[in-house]
């Protein structure tokens, strides 16, 4: 008798076989075999994405098996009912100079950060897989998004991600670890430098990104990790996305879910659980 591992592979296995026999996909892979950058790429099909990687062909498929269909299948189940409308590839390149040197190929531009990125215009997230899954896993939430809460404001919409940044499975359920942005946010809280979740959840789409970037990404992050912990993210999630036409911000739900009307004294709070918390988690 098969072991529950084995099974696991072997359904995923057919799952991808079935959608290679897709017509749209079988279509969109012979385009992109015609602008490949080189040899020695293996393309792996696992709905909505199209995984095109240049390291070893087992290798390309594990990561297209094990974190791209894994990811794919925890975010649907916690939180998103569509899937996004265009196929989208996902190109992981092995080191950092084939990063470089195919992004800039097929492009037309160098990349602006050593992990990966999200290219809109192309339907392509393009990564460094040499510096791990984490970014991966963290732009395949973002079409997600756009897909299930198009009103999605900036603040939540990279929170989210982010916090999948250093995930694993808990319960059967996708979860987040502490991280690297942990540091960086327990130094602004000790200096104070940490802005009121009110003023968090109402910065615009450029503010959130330009404004003190790191630190907007991190308390967001931390948010979600808080909520995630108090097994309140999926709750606060699908209230935010129903009532998103009178609370854009998001900040009156986050209230209402918390149950908290004192967010001083929420944030003193939460202060002082992040700072508290460790990284390595465990």
């Amino acid at each position: 008798m098969k072991s529950a591992v084995a099974l696991l592979a072997l359904f995923a296995a057919a799952a991808l076989t079935r959608a290679d026999e897709d017509p749209r996909y079988t279509e969109h892979v012979q385009n992109l075999k015609k602008k490949l950058p080189g040899d020695g790429f293996t393309i792996v099909v696992t709905p909505p994405f199209v995984v095109v990687g240049d390291e070893r062909p087992d290798r390309v498929r594990a990561r297209a098996e094990d974190t791209v269909a894994w990811a794919v299948k925890k975010l649907k189940a916690a939180y998103f009912e569509k899937d996004p409308p265009e196929i989208i590839d996902i190109w992981l390149f092995r080191d950092k100079k084939s990063y470089e040197k195919n992004a800039e190929k097929l492009f037309g531009s160098k990349p602006h950060t050593p992990f990966g990125y999200c290219s809109h215009q192309h339907h392509a997230l393009v990564m460094n897989i040499a510096t791990g899954g984490g970014t991966l896993v963290h732009e395949i939430v973002h079409p997600f998004i756009a897909a299930n809460f198009p009103r999605c404001p900036a603040w939540f919409n990279e929170g989210l991600a982010s916090l999948y940044e250093q995930s694993g499975q808990e319960r059967g359920a996708i979860h987040g670890y502490t991280n690297w942005r942990l540091a960086g946010l327990q130094k602004a809280l000790r200096e104070k430098r940490v802005p009121s979740f009110k003023t968090l959840c109402g910065t615009t789409t450029e503010e959130f990104y330009e404004k003190d970037k790191g630190t907007n990404y991190a308390q967001a992050r931390y948010l979600c990790y808080y909520l995630q912990q108090r097994g309140l993210l999926r709750k606060y999630y699908h209230a935010f996305r129903k009532n998103c036409r009178k609370d854009p911000t998001g900040y009156e739900t986050l209230q209402q879910v918390l149950g908290r009307r004192d967010m001083d004294r929420f944030q003193d709070e939460w202060s002082q659980f992040v700072l508290k918390l460790r990284f390595p988690e465990r």
